[in-house]
């Protein structure tokens, strides 16, 4: 498996997003400005978030998710899940409300409805991204990808009445595309799964080998990271977040699960490091120092202290990275919690 250099810092994926963006997207609606000057709004981003990386030091960059975004500046779900259900045929119809948290029965997500088998040859635009990102930076660029438990467990399923079944095919989906983006060049993959700690054992393990078999026989040729979290909706009055930090935060932390997946490394929220001690064997950890639910920008002490508390990895073994996704944040912000992970980097001889 393909490592980092230890205390090297990337980002989980998506970036801040300007207050203007969801202005442009109802101007669309109402068909005052085209989907071509949104398109050039979403390339201009993209070069911000790139730039902002570029200029803090981060070592693995992306693209901020800018190509799946729309109006919604704030929480990821159109870019986590919307945006490739609509590309997958077997995703019908209109979305539909869907409880997602037991925190809030009236917290809930537009959820697609499945109404036949998921085909695994589909394009999910994966390559065109990053061909994209690539073409904006010398940097390596990381691609990130949402994981076949949260496509399939936040849609509603009318097919396969079987959760484990319809994860396999999403893998086999996300296997294909995974394939034509090392064909493309890209080493750097990220999945994403925030869903681990409210499904059941047996879903839990299910999800595993779900992800296991979309990278099989990959991890050679690329850095295939996890991103675990659970739930990244922020609070206040500018934000659209309708409960507390992490909705997904009840239930098992299933850290002796999820080390069973064949990745290189798992990208981890801070506090919740400490559950892998004894458990990650070769692989790296990602430390998630950079709290994306503080607005308060920390130090690179502060982050370099994060990291040193998990005395248990060694730091050949040791990632930087942020909490979750900063695309709720103010850019300047985001852009003050990447340069203190670089920071903390430098303190700590990386």
């Amino acid at each position: 498996m393909q490592r980092y250099p230890k205390y090297a810092t990337t980002v989980i994926g998506a970036y801040s997003v300007p207050d203007w963006f969801e202005a442009l997207d109802r101007l669309v609606a109402v068909g005052q400005l085209s989907l071509s000057a949104m398109a050039d709004a979403q390339f201009r981003c993209c070069q911000g978030a790139i730039l902002d990386q570029e200029v803090a030091g981060i070592d693995v960059v992306t693209g901020g998710e800018m190509q799946r975004r729309t109006h919604n500046r704030h929480s990821p779900p159109n870019a986590m899940l919307n945006h490739f259900w609509q590309m997958i045929p077997a995703f019908q119809g209109g979305t539909r409300p869907k409880s997602i948290t037991r925190h809030d029965p009236d917290v809930f997500h537009p959820a697609a409805t499945c109404k036949s088998r998921i085909p695994d040859t589909i394009d999910l635009g994966l390559v065109e991204e990053f061909r994209a990102v690539s073409a904006l930076t010398a940097l390596p660029v990381k691609i990130t990808m949402t994981s076949p438990l949260m496509l399939a467990k936040v849609a509603y399923d009318e097919h396969y009445n079987d959760l484990p079944a319809m994860m396999n095919d999403l893998a086999k989906l996300l296997r294909h595309n995974f394939k034509l983006l090392l064909d493309a060049g890209c080493q750097h993959i990220q999945i994403d799964e925030p869903l681990f700690t409210i499904v059941d054992e047996s879903e839990a393990l299910a999800a595993v080998d779900a992800i296991n078999a979309a990278i099989e026989g990959l991890t050679s040729r690329a850095h295939v990271s996890v991103h675990i979290c659970q739930g990244n909706y922020a609070v206040g009055k500018e934000y659209d977040g309708q409960i507390g930090h992490r909705y997904f935060d009840h239930g098992r932390y299933k850290a002796d699960v999820i080390t069973k997946i064949q990745c290189a490394s798992l990208l981890v929220e801070y506090d919740m490091a400490h559950h892998y001690q004894g458990l990650i064997g070769n692989k790296q950890i990602g430390i998630g120092a950079a709290d994306v639910q503080d607005p308060k920008i920390e130090t690179g002490e502060t982050i370099a202290t994060r990291v040193l508390a998990q005395g248990w990895a060694a730091p050949e073994q040791v990632i930087i990275t942020s909490s979750c996704g900063f695309n709720h944040l103010p850019r300047r912000t985001a852009m003050g919690k990447l340069q203190a992970m670089v920071a903390a980097k430098h303190l700590l001889g990386g």
